[in-house]
């Protein structure tokens, strides 16, 4: 946990959170905080079994994970391969278009790029999980604003098509869809601060969609896992639109492990506590070959 991306403060956090609940099944489990020093921490730590809870660069990018390979240390997540795809949004859209998964429209950013359809737009670091550098568009005139935040987190920066209507989120573990949860931030977009500040925003267990709906989403959200090849615990995002229709914006390989965070609350809904929760995660760590 840690790790010294933009998202240490809340790897932190779920890092914290999963090392209580292991203890409090009976695990015997230590805390790795890491930095720099990642890899001599991992190789001089003796552990048997890594319970990953390291978000962003270095941590869900596949970094870690090749490391692990290399060290015969089986691992919760996905693998190195689905990792770095997944971490990278520009990548894993591309898959998703090959497979025919629904997925919004759009451009990698250069200087005088032509944006092929009409604003709002989301404007994207290519690789940042926590909507970190995300921002909405709804005129030309913000579009340099909202490029250059973007690229104070990543190099590659992609305007995408901003889909109005519900935000989506499903939640997997090892292949299993769970409960389908809408997201609805009180202000705004779901940022951040909408993300990581209690009362912010609400969640709807289960979404208040139709059958059919829920059913789609569902699949969607497996096919999006399975196009990328992930393993374990996973959580895929989509926005329905005003018309029904499903659009997979993309899938987080070590979803967040916090008092907010989704796919605890999912497990909540199946009445699967944390502590649970965390102890069926760990049960799936292996090692994945690539």
């Amino acid at each position: 946990m840690g790790g010294t991306s933009s998202e240490r403060e809340v790897s932190l956090r779920s890092g914290w959170a999963v090392l209580k609940a292991l203890r409090k099944k009976g695990i015997e489990a230590i805390p790795l905080e890491v930095g720099e020093d990642l890899v001599q921490q991992v190789i001089s730590s003796g552990i048997e079994v890594a319970f990953v809870a390291l978000h962003g660069k270095g941590g869900e990018d596949g970094t870690v994970q090749g490391l692990l390979e290399l060290l015969r240390i089986p691992y919760t997540g996905s693998g190195v391969l689905a990792s770095a795809l997944a971490m990278n949004k520009v990548k894993a859209k591309k898959i998703f278009a090959a497979c025919s998964i629904p997925t919004p429209e759009f451009v990698l950013w250069r200087q005088g790029v032509t944006i092929p359809f009409p604003p709002p737009w989301v404007v994207k670091p290519a690789s940042q999980g926590s909507t970190i550098g995300l921002s909405v568009v709804r005129e030309e005139s913000q579009l340099q604003e909202a490029v250059s935040e973007a690229l104070r987190y990543d190099r590659e920066v992609f305007i995408e098509r901003f889909v109005p209507g519900k935000e989506l989120t499903v939640a997997l573990l090892d292949g299993r869809t769970l409960e389908v949860i809408e997201i609805a931030p009180k202000e705004g977009i779901y940022d951040y601060r909408a993300k990581y500040t209690p009362g912010m925003t609400e969640y709807l267990i289960p979404a208040p969609i139709s059958p059919e709906a829920r059913s789609q989403a569902q699949k969607l959200a497996q096919r999006a896992y399975e196009a990328l090849g992930c393993s374990g615990c996973a959580r895929v995002d989509m926005r329905m639109d005003s018309g029904g229709r499903i659009w997979v914006l993309e899938v987080n390989t070590i979803p967040g492990m916090t008092a907010t965070s989704l796919v605890p609350k999912a497990a909540a809904y199946e009445g699967m506590s944390f502590e649970d929760l965390v102890l069926e995660i760990l049960k799936g760590a292996s090692l994945k070959g690539g």
